[in-house]
């Protein structure tokens, strides 16, 4: 992935989808600023860009449930990430494995 194509929004932000890496599932999406991103790439642990605290919030430092780097891809547009990880325990807040267990807004055509 070439850093130089991350294209920002106006707050200086990139959207960054977080992924299972060996079940392609969906865990979370965060948001990360350039420099979230450099500390993702080089620690080997996700580093978000907190909108509501205003501060770089790596994942698991207080809950333990870390997210371990394990590739980055940027789409074809250059404005959102991809992360893959190996997470361990919890992806989401409320303690659920992913942040997409909640509500089905949609039920997939062709079943009942």
């Amino acid at each position: 992935m070439s850093v130089d194509r991350v294209k920002y929004d106006a707050d200086g932000l990139v959207a960054a989808v977080i992924q299972q890496f060996d079940s392609r599932e969906v865990l979370m999406v965060g948001w990360m600023d350039a420099e979230a991103l450099n500390r993702t790439l080089t620690t080997g642990r996700v580093t978000f860009w907190s909108r509501s605290r205003g501060e770089y919030w790596r994942k698991g430092d207080t809950s333990g449930h870390i997210q371990l780097v394990k590739g980055a891809r940027l789409d074809c547009d250059g404005d959102t990430l991809l992360i893959e990880v190996d997470q361990i325990g919890a992806a989401c807040h409320t303690g659920d494995h992913t942040c997409f267990d909640a509500d089905d807004l949609h039920p997939v055509v062709g079943e009942s």
